[in-house]
Formats: C-alpha cells, structure tokens, sequence
C-alpha cells in the first residue's frame, strides 16, 4: 500500500505541476518543447546567393527529425527540399547547380539524393546504410567529384561474424560486440562494415571501391579527380585500439595508400583548393578512447602525401571542431571551445594569430565559408534555440530565421549570468552559469538545482537550454558548474580529472553551490536539488553518498559502480585513458571501488529519481538497477523509470517531456513549503 500510495502522490504532484503551467502561459512549459525548433546545417552555395540549411523539428512523439530548406541571401525566401520526409546533411556541387542531401524516396528508400536549389528534379541515386557499431568522429558521409558528374559516398555492408551475431542463438566473438551509445533500439552490435562507394549521376550506376573488414569514413574528393581521402582504423586490434589514419584512395585502379601511421588520431581530412595539401583535425597522445577524449583535438595540415605534419592550431589551447579550408586555401576555420562558448575563428596557415569571426556569448553550430569571406552558420544566444545567420566581411552578422517567432513570442525568458570561484584546493579558477527564476521579487526566495553536464571533457554554457528555463519558469534557479576536467579552459584544466573520477571535481560541484548560496541571498538553502546525465550522473550518484545537503536527486543515465561498468560498457578502454591504466592493472580494482557510489550508498539519505534508458549500451541500465536496490536496502526513497527504445540519454519528445514533469513534481514533492523549511543542515 506505500508502494501505491506514492504512486498516486507522485500523479497528483504531476497533474498540479502541470495546471500551474498552464496558468502561467507568458512562460515555457514541458509541453512546448513539441513546438521548439532549431537550425542545424548551414551551407553557402558556391556563389554566395544561397544556403542550404536544416531544421530540427520535435512536433511528433518520437525522435526529433531534420528537414532540409535553401534560403535566396537576398530576398529572404525559403524553398524546402526532400519534399514531406526527413532530409539532411545538405552538399553542394562544385558549379552550385546541384544539392547532394540525404533524404527519403517515395518508395520508402532512403539514401543519397540529389535536387536543383529551387527544389525541382529532385532524383533518388542510391541507397545508404549504415551501422550500429560505435565509430565516433566521423566526418562527410558523401564527396562530389570536381567535374560534378559522380558522387562517392559511404555505406555499409555486412562485415565477419555478421550473421553468427544476429542468428538464434546469437554468437558473440567481437571485442566490441555491442552497439553505439544513443542507437537505443537493439544491444548488438551489427557487425556491419562501411566502405566507398561511387555513383554516377548521368546513369546511377553504382560501384565498391573498397571492401575488408574495416570501416572507411570521413572522404573528401581531390581537386584534380584523381584520388580520395578518408580515414580508417586498421590496428590488427581495431576493437581495443581506437586509432584512425588517413590513407588515399587512387580511383584509376582502387590502390590505397596510407598518408599517417601514427598512434593518435585523425579525424575530417580535407584536400586544399590547390590539392598541394590535406587539412584535418588531430590529437597527439598515443591512447585515445572511442568516446570522450581527454585530450584537446587541434587542427593540423600535411603535404599530401602525409609529409610535414604540423599543429597549427596549438595556438590555441582549446578543444577545436572539424575545420574547412577557405576558398583560397590560404587560411583554416574552425571552432573553438571557450568557457561555455562555441566561437567560430579564421587562421592562416602560414602562422600568425586567429581571428574571431563570431565571439559572442553562444554557440556556433554547423557554418561554412564563402568564396567572398563570407560565412553562413547556426548560432544558439542565451534566449533562443539555434537560427540561422550570415556574416559579410566586416559588416554585421545578419539573422535570416526566426524559426520560433510564434513559440517565444511574448514569453518571459531567464536570464542567465556566469560566475568564477577559486576551488577548494585552491589550485584552480571554477566559472558557473547561474540561469536565474523568473518572477523574482526583492523579498522572494528559491530553490536551486544543481544540474551537471556529462563527458567529463565537455561543458556547459550561457546557450539556451530548454530545460533550464522550464526550471525558471518554475521558479527555480539552475547551477551549471564547469568542473575541473571540462573543456574551454585549457589542456592542463581538462586534464586535471585524471586519476580522480569522483574526486576534487566533485568537490568543484560542491563549492560552486557554496559560492552560489553566499553570493545569492536570495537562494533557499533549504530547497535544493541536484541532477546530471552520464557523467553527470555518475557524479549525483556520488554526491548524494557525501553530502545530505540536498533534498532531492535524479541522476540520469548514471555510474554507480566503476568496477562493473567497465567491463559492461561498449568503451571498455574508457576507464584506461581517465586512470592511464587497465583497471586490473595494480590497484585500480581498489580504486575503483572506493571511487563508486555503490561503496558509498550506505551514507546517502537523499530522495532519488533514477532515470535511464531500456537499451543505454554506453552506461547499460545494471548500473541504475544496482543503485536502485542499494538505496532501497538502506531505506532511501527511490523511483526507478525505464524509457524504452532509448540509449544514452532520453531522445523521444514524449520522454524528454515526461522526463521533465517528472523532475519537477520530485522536486516539488520533496522540497519543503516556503515558510515551513526550518533548518535541517547548514551545509553548504
């Protein structure tokens, strides 16, 4: 009957949570994230009269979809592309007559397309399939040739051991034997292999130019025609050893030669206009994990026959996105992580400084170059989702979307402002992104959720973020903490983690909310929740079993035991790049185990809503069954959701929605009643 009890309690608090939204419609609500909509791909035509460009759209229960539409710079107007199914990653031809796209045929195929700007002859080429297997940093899926007359694309092909593993009983002989993070629909991997294809346009006539059991990705056409490069893993020991090199491909006769035989990575090579050399992105360490990379990716060129490497984006210590060359090959864009910001900058090649071409408070998402210097790109402020924008030389960024006039139209938004700390230790400099409640008074108090970001080697920012203005709508504040061991702060910063998973980084989380609490008088201390996701979590699992001074937890998608889930996880080598050794090696068994939650749960007393997805193959759904049993042995008061036909995080609409009505109404059934807190702890 408790069981029962807390049931119907938790549907009542569900029902009030959402009548007081609804009460309150000059604010967003859960629901209105079936209304929000965000720019994504943005890609100039060669002349510079139009873009190419995607939105995502969340308006149906399950995963988000992309469509795909070409605006005229000029006038303003929008065509879209792909007629009414999902269409994406936009490529234009070299004389900008054509659009390459991946998009659906009325047949129900789905594949390479190709259609005129003004969305006329739109033509179905070939079919494209790919795999579950993790292959992260992947870059162009298709290449057009310099003539425009063919296009070389990527798709898979069943690899060794694909029909032993999907047969009754299913036989598993692969290292890495299950599939990616966010894939959420199966727990195998499909032993699949990609490799180059090549189409004509005139005849759609199709052939392989590649075969093994490795995966190439990542291609690029030479300027003369003659040759393609794309990167591969082929360590003898792929499954263990996560290494891309770049090698070419000769299309006279399908030879292939490798350019890098490094123990680093490779990543997005592209040839130079003049095809002298090839641009890509890389590290320098010699063990890289296949998921969340400590090191800071730069930017590098090479002649191009792999001769004279050199970083030129060592000077900038900051982790740094796929570049693209500029039209006149003599400088590289890029992005740039900084302190919760994504800027888009331009450097020259021969040396010298970058310069900024977006620095503002934001982030940059897909963008591309001009043939004039100009750049188009998706551009997310602190009060809206991603539009889409362009930027002329030196004049004024101009926003050519407003894709959600109508959802924010008249809706108070939170603001949100940064804040920097020394840590505990007193070793480093810790910002904060504080997003404030909305309908502050002067005499108001509020609760505060502490929510943290996932990786650990990635951060959080002054970007819009959905979920945190529902927060605020709610009148909560959110803290977001960039830990020792996130991005845009510097190699040394990220690397401070190492050999300290839940260590001083949870210690940063700890202080920020103790800065956040003495700075902002305004915040009831006794009113304060805590969540993540991923990393995220595993710290919330963490936490709550070294501090009672919150009143509520929903770790998401969270590690609560070091020891189990590395040996459950697809990424086994994870735990070897963040400890710098196997985890049977010395004592890192022992370590581990003191590092977990798990150790630790007798000390937690903190109410938990453990969230997870039925099919998370990046941290399996036994880490959240464990915490679950163990709070419940030790009296906690624990609710345990499972979303099916999701992996890593939540992606369906409906489940992002209920996720959080759900977080609200654990909140608010275990936060006291202003005016009736009393003090129950004086932390922090």
């Amino acid at each position: 009957m408790r069981h029962i009890s807390r049931i119907v309690l938790l549907s009542f608090c569900l029902c009030a949570v959402l009548l007081a939204a609804l009460a309150h419609a000059d604010v967003l609500t859960s629901s209105d994230l079936s209304r929000l909509r965000s720019v994504g791909s943005a890609s100039l035509s060669p002349d510079g009269h139009y873009i190419a460009y995607t939105i995502t759209m969340h308006d149906q229960p399950g995963r988000p979809y992309s469509q795909l539409w070409v605006i005229d710079v000029g006038t303003g107007k929008s065509v879209r592309l792909g007629g009414d199914k999902p269409a994406s990653t936009p490529l234009w031809s070299k004389d900008g007559k054509w659009i390459a796209f991946t998009g659906g045929a009325d047949s129900d195929k789905h594949g390479l397309m190709i259609a005129r700007p003004d969305g006329s002859e739109t033509t179905f080429l070939a079919e494209r399939t790919g795999t579950n297997s993790p292959l992260p940093g992947t870059g162009k899926g298709f290449a057009w040739s310099p003539d425009g007359k063919q296009i070389a694309f990527v798709s898979s092909t069943p690899g060794e051991g694909a029909d032993e593993a999907n047969g009754d009983p299913m036989v598993i002989t692969r290292y890495l034997y299950k599939p990616d993070a966010g894939e959420g629909m199966t727990r195998f991997n499909d032993n699949k292999r990609l490799h180059i294809f090549v189409v004509d346009i005139a005849t759609r006539q199709i052939r392989q130019l590649t075969q093994g059991n490795y995966d190439e990705h990542s291609i690029d056409w030479s300027p003369d025609g003659t040759q393609l490069v794309f990167a591969s893993n082929r360590e003898p020991n792929q499954d263990e050893f996560f290494n891309y090199d770049l090698f070419t491909l000769q299309l006279s006769d399908n030879s292939i030669h490798r350019l890098t035989a490094t123990e680093s990575c490779e990543y997005d090579p592209l040839w130079s206009p003049d095809g002298k050399l090839i641009l890509f992105r890389g590290t320098r360490r010699g063990l890289t994990d296949r998921e969340t990379t400590m090191e800071d990716g730069h930017v590098w060129i090479m002649n191009a026959d792999g001769s004279n490497r050199r970083e030129i984006g060592a000077v900038i210590d900051n982790r740094q996105g796929p570049p693209q060359w500029a039209p006149d090959g003599g400088a590289v864009y890029f992005t740039v992580q900084e302190r919760g910001s994504y800027h888009l900058v331009r450097l020259p090649i021969a040396g010298g400084q970058p310069q900024y071409i977006v620095k503002d408070a934001g982030g940059v998402g897909g963008w591309s170059v001009g043939r004039n210097g100009a750049v188009s790109y998706s551009f997310t402020t602190p009060r809206d989702a991603s539009e889409l924008y362009y930027k002329a030389g030196l004049a004024a960024p101009r926003k050519l979307t407003d894709v959600n006039q109508e959802l924010l139209a008249g809706k108070t938004l939170a603001d949100v402002e940064s804040f920097t700390f020394v840590s505990n230790d007193n070793r480093l400099e810790i910002e904060a992104f504080l997003t404030k409640p909305v309908g502050m008074t002067a005499t108001s108090k509020h609760p505060l959720i502490v929510e943290i970001h996932g990786g650990p080697h990635a951060q959080n920012g002054p970007g819009f973020n959905f979920k945190n203005q529902v927060y605020a709508a709610h009148g909560y504040a959110v803290l977001n903490v960039n830990y020792r061991g996130s991005t845009g702060y510097g190699q040394k910063f990220a690397d401070a983690v190492f050999r300290d998973q839940n260590g001083d980084e949870g210690q940063d989380v700890l202080y920020a909310v103790s800065a956040a609490v003495r700075r902002y008088l305004w915040i009831d201390r006794e009113r304060m929740g805590i969540e993540g996701v991923s990393y995220g979590g595993q710290l919330t699992d963490w936490l709550i079993t070294q501090t009672n001074e919150f009143k509520a937890a929903i770790p998401t998608a969270g590690i609560a035991n070091l020891v189990s889930y590395n040996y459950m996880t697809y990424y086994n080598q994870y735990e070897e790049m963040e400890f710098g050794q196997f985890i049977h090696q010395g004592n890192l068994m022992d370590v581990a185990w003191e590092r977990s939650a798990l150790k630790h749960v007798a000390s937690a007393h903190t109410p938990t809503l453990i969230i997870h997805g039925e099919n998370d193959n990046d941290v399996p759904i036994a880490e959240a069954e464990q915490f679950f049993i163990a709070l419940k042995d030790v009296g906690v008061e624990t609710v345990f959701v499972r979303y099916p036909r999701e992996g890593h995080g939540l992606s369906e609409v409906k489940h992002q929605i209920d996720w959080t009505d759900r977080s609200i109404a654990w909140y608010e059934k275990h936060f006291p009643k202003p005016g009736e807190e009393g003090v129950t702890n004086v932390q922090p």
